[in-house]
């Protein structure tokens, strides 16, 4: 059977569909529809009080009321209901039956136009809300690789500075080690010229002046050395620890690379995505963006400020192994040059002292020779003082008058006191020369002990110091260099 249409909703244009109102509750006389809505409707009856109302209260039409149709109508039938109900009554009923479906469909229409609204409404703010967080993730993972280049380029320069300052480290102990045979040297020389030098030749001359120097020169080089060691090592450890700080907080921002590379991939329609209850918590300890950012900042100038401490410390490395390999080299040929003055000039006494004993040695030869002369002399002198004496004897036998006093008498009496004068002189001669010849022998013995002794020092400082001394170690070793 075909279906009439005739009570079917026309079409309408797009929006809200437009609600019904009610204009007379109080007798209910008027559903109230508007112009467009009574349209739908034909056979309306004004008395029908059935309708939608604003508020979604629907009224019904309930068939078990009494009316005044059907066949008893002008009995009285209070409480019963006939079997057949009068066309109006029909009517009545099925337009309530298309009144409430219109109704229905136009409260579904308004929230399906709402759900649309809301539904695309909600989608944009999504979507924009998605789009910004995207772009805040993206802004700080620009942050993140910022701060990973500094931290990155930072770790870089302190390494590169603690590993030339170990290097420098390095270099100060084999300057410290260099100057273990210079010390050495220096005692050795030292413990050779008062072991083998004796007597007055144990002077505390210019050379052991400047060796007493050099080893006052060496401890302290040592003393210093030793300490530059100490504080560089300090200054290692203190760059260690800020590139540990560093590489550590390098190393939180590679792992925040990594998160939120990872959150910044995720996408609607990724698989693995799923609901985690309290993820959007804020958590008790979070840092701030300033605070973040002033953490990596701080480690940075912290690093900075020990890489610039390192720099000062390798160049005072470097100006303290100069200055220390400087004045050692100094010492060292100002002892040479002591050496070399001493040697010298005891070679010259040496060379005068030996001239002094061929002197002395030719005026003993000399002096004896003229001793077995005075001797000789002396002897010389015993037959004339005989033959005076003698003569003298003959003649004191005259007698009387004949034992005259006369020149021959007065001449031998002279010659003999003569003689008797000149071995008396030739004696006193003898006497001061062999003196002379005895003081002569005790300068020989003073002069080959001199001599002797000189020989003694000049082999000391020549060929046993001097050797020595030319293993001193050469500029490079001194500055700490391999070569």
């Amino acid at each position: 059977m075909a279906t009439s249409t005739a009570f079917l909703p026309k079409e309408r244009a797009a929006g809200p569909p437009t609600p019904f109102v009610r204009t007379n509750t109080v007798t209910g006389t008027d559903i109230g529809l508007s112009a467009e809505n009574e349209a739908y409707f034909p056979g309306y009856y004004p008395g029908y009080t059935s309708y939608q109302a604003q508020d979604n209260t629907k009224i019904e039409f309930n068939p078990n009321v009494a009316t005044n149709a059907g066949p008893d109508r002008g009995v009285s039938n209070v409480g019963f209901r006939a079997n057949k109900y009068n066309p109006q009554e029909w009517h009545h009923n099925n337009y309530a039956k298309y009144y409430q479906a219109f109704a229905d469909r136009n409260v579904s229409e308004q929230n399906r136009w709402e759900s649309n609204r809301v539904e695309n409404e909600t989608r944009e703010t999504t979507n924009r809300t998605q789009a910004l967080s995207t772009k805040r993730i993206q802004e700080r993972l620009h942050d993140v690789n910022f701060w990973k280049k500094e931290l990155l380029r930072e770790i870089e320069d302190i390494t590169a500075e603690t590993d030339l300052l170990v290097q420098q480290k390095r270099r100060t102990q084999r300057a410290l080690d260099a100057t273990t045979s210079p010390l050495h040297i220096a005692t050795e020389t030292l413990n050779n010229r008062e072991l083998h030098r004796y007597g007055v030749d144990r002077v505390v001359d210019e050379v052991e002046i400047h060796l007493r120097k050099e080893i006052d020169l060496i401890n302290n080089v040592q003393h210093l050395l030793r300490k530059t060691i100490e504080e560089a090592e300090n200054q290692i450890k203190a760059n260690r620890n800020a590139k540990h700080l560093l590489e550590h907080d390098w190393s939180n921002k590679f792992e925040t690379d990594r998160a939120d590379s990872k959150a910044l991939s995720r996408k609607n329609t990724d698989v693995d995505i799923m609901y985690y209850p309290g993820a959007a918590r804020y958590q008790e300890f979070q840092s701030t963006p300033e605070s973040w950012a002033q953490n990596s900042h701080d480690n940075i100038v912290a690093a900075e400020n020990q890489r610039m401490a390192s720099i000062q410390m390798r160049e005072l490395i470097n100006q303290i192994i100069q200055d220390a390999a400087k004045d050692m080299k100094e010492e060292a040929d100002r002892v040479e040059n002591a050496f070399a003055r001493r040697i010298e000039e005891m070679a010259a006494t040496k060379a005068k002292l030996e001239n002094q004993l061929e002197n002395t040695l030719d005026e003993i030869s000399r002096q004896e020779n003229n001793i077995v002369e005075l001797k000789k002399a002396i002897k010389d002198k015993e037959a004339p003082m005989k033959v005076a004496q003698t003569r003298l004897h003959d003649r004191s036998v005259r007698q009387g008058i004949e034992l005259c006093r006369d020149p021959a008498h007065t001449q031998l009496v002279g010659e003999v006191l003569e003689i008797s004068q000149s071995v008396d002189q030739l004696i006193r001669q003898l006497n001061q020369a062999e003196d002379n010849l005895n003081k002569l022998n005790d300068d020989r013995m003073i002069l080959e002990k001199e001599i002797a002794m000189k020989t003694k020092s000049l082999y000391t400082d020549r060929d046993k110091c001097l050797p020595i001394r030319n293993s001193f170690p050469n500029i490079n070793r001194l500055l700490g260099y391999s070569a």
